[in-house]
């Protein structure tokens, strides 16, 4: 015969296998849970990173692009220099009547680096009886810029040659018919004289902006002009010359050796 004890077990014993079993599951679910929070605070970046900004077309239409390059520039081809006698009408002491000079001189040592003004291929390098040693450039918009008086082209000018603005050109001289170093600068388009102070250390967007009419102007205003040297074969043609003419000066030398002439300069 089987006791009540052996056949079945005692309800205030199964309570607590079942209430063992859940504080066991609880004790574990906090162990677990306390580790997943060490390990997540030991990975995690201790401070949250900045969600990134996403510009939107709008966001973008609001900036403007940027302006694009100048379609024209021109550097001074003797950087710091100044112009001593500018483009007009000019009358040189031995002449009759004032003419066109048609660039501007620029008084610089003999030898001094000469830049060319803007990027160009070389058209021509030669020697004139009046310009002397010159170099004449090409560049875009068929402008063309003339280096002249020279001591000498750089080293690698030639005709067909490509130059940077700003490299060197040639090298400032007292060639052709000069009263002293200096460089004669001009500026042509389509073979047209151009005053260059319109030109010199400025930058253009297009060609229209160009200022080919104002530059253009010619002064009816006669300018005389003031050297230091006279050529020898014109003060020996006007040092024969009986008197002075209504077509020119009379031209005396001084005892000590200066020459000396009165003109009359009609501006108009």
């Amino acid at each position: 015969m089987t006791t009540n004890s052996l056949a079945a077990p005692s309800p205030n014993l199964t309570l607590a296998f079942v209430s063992m079993l859940g504080v066991a599951a609880v004790a574990g679910a906090l162990s677990g849970a306390v580790a997943l929070g060490e390990w997540v605070a030991r990975v995690a970046p201790a401070v949250a990173p900045t969600p990134a900004i996403v510009r939107t077309e709008a966001d973008a239409e609001q900036d403007p692009p940027p302006p694009p390059p100048p379609a024209y520039r021109f550097d001074a081809p003797l950087p710091g220099r100044v112009i001593d006698s500018p483009f007009g009408m000019r009358q040189l002491p031995w002449e009759e009547n004032g003419r066109l000079h048609q660039g501007v001189d620029i008084a610089a040592p003999s030898g001094a680096a000469v830049k060319i003004a803007a990027d160009g291929v070389i058209k021509a390098t030669g020697v004139s009886p009046t310009y002397g040693r010159y170099v004449l450039a090409m560049h875009k918009g068929g402008l063309t810029t003339m280096y002249a008086h020279l001591a000498s082209p750089a080293r690698g000018v030639r005709k067909g040659a490509f130059l940077r603005r700003g490299e060197t050109v040639a090298f400032v001289g007292n060639s052709g018919r000069s009263t002293g170093s200096h460089l004669h600068f001009e500026i042509r388009k389509d073979d047209k004289p151009l005053n260059p102070a319109f030109f010199l250390d400025r930058s253009f967007a297009q060609a229209g902006d160009l200022p080919l009419k104002a530059a253009g102007r010619v002064s009816r205003k006669v300018r005389v002009a003031t050297v230091s040297k006279w050529p020898d074969s014109v003060v020996k043609a006007k040092l024969r010359a009986p008197e002075a003419t209504a077509k020119g000066p009379r031209v005396i030398r001084t005892k000590t050796g200066r020459v000396r002439a009165r003109i009359a300069v009609s501006a108009g």
